[in-house]
């Protein structure tokens, strides 16, 4: 039986094994990506092992990303930055563009409490604001 669309034109309907298969795939590649961002358990049939690594390069590539999008970020957190923005990646997942990354990052250094000298949480607060 066919069923109208949105222009009107009609189409086939949808096989329902095909609609089953569809909806395991969607499951299937939310659960990896969960596995890779967020660290969930790997979905049944993945290397563990080569999550584990990919996931790690992918936390890599995004702190990279961070000082690169906020280069004053590891100056004012000098051998601390590295560290806190893996632990920070690892616990919230990108979200927008890179730039509201480092903001989100910035803010959550602010919230959690010490990041350094006065000096230090009033470069980030200028930082957030966008004054440099």
């Amino acid at each position: 039986m066919d069923r109208p669309t949105v222009t009107g034109k009609r189409v086939p309907a949808r096989d329902p094994a095909v609609e089953a298969a569809r909806q395991r795939l969607a499951v299937a590649q939310t659960a990896l990506l969960s596995a890779l961002v967020t660290g969930t358990p790997a979905p049944e049939g993945f290397d563990r092992a080569r999550l584990r690594a990919q996931r790690a390069a992918l936390a890599a590539k995004r702190v990279s990303v961070l000082a690169r999008v906020a280069p004053e970020l590891p100056g004012l957190l000098g051998d601390t930055f590295r560290p806190r923005a893996l632990a920070y990646v690892r616990s919230h997942p990108l979200t927008g563009g890179y730039r509201q990354d480092a903001a989100r990052f910035t803010r959550h250094l602010l919230d959690e409490g010490p990041a350094g000298d006065r000096r230090t949480r009033r470069r980030l607060r200028h930082l957030l604001r966008g004054e440099g």
